[in-house]
């Protein structure tokens, strides 16, 4: 399948599932510094693949895809602090994780193809 734009790569529409979904978990926790940080790494992640896509160019593609897993492993690791914090439910915090480590290796796939 040929990709026009950035809405038709299947990880930019799994990172926006993420996105709404941290922000939805996220939306009534009064740690008001936590959750904007969580919730801009959620972001960021399908930001960082429509920046890099519209840039029209491999080499940069690569790097922003760099830069969304790197976001998405940042979700990961405050998602254990906010189990721990009390902020989210064990099963929130497994089904974001799936989310986010899905992402993770679909990115590194897309990355290796590049």
């Amino acid at each position: 399948m040929k990709i026009n734009k950035f809405e038709d790569i299947l990880v930019w529409r799994k990172a926006g599932e993420l996105t709404i979904a941290t922000y939805k978990s996220f939306a009534k926790i009064k740690d008001y510094s936590f959750r904007d940080q969580i919730q801009r790494a959620a972001i960021s992640i399908m930001n960082n693949i429509a920046e890099g896509f519209e840039r029209k160019g491999n080499k940069e593609l690569k790097q922003f895809l760099y830069f969304a897993k790197g976001s998405s492993g940042e979700v990961r690791s405050m998602l254990y602090a906010a189990v721990k914090l009390g902020y989210i439910s064990r099963d929130d915090f497994k089904s974001l994780y799936k989310q986010a480590f899905e992402i993770s290796k679909m990115l590194s796939g897309f990355i290796k193809t590049l």
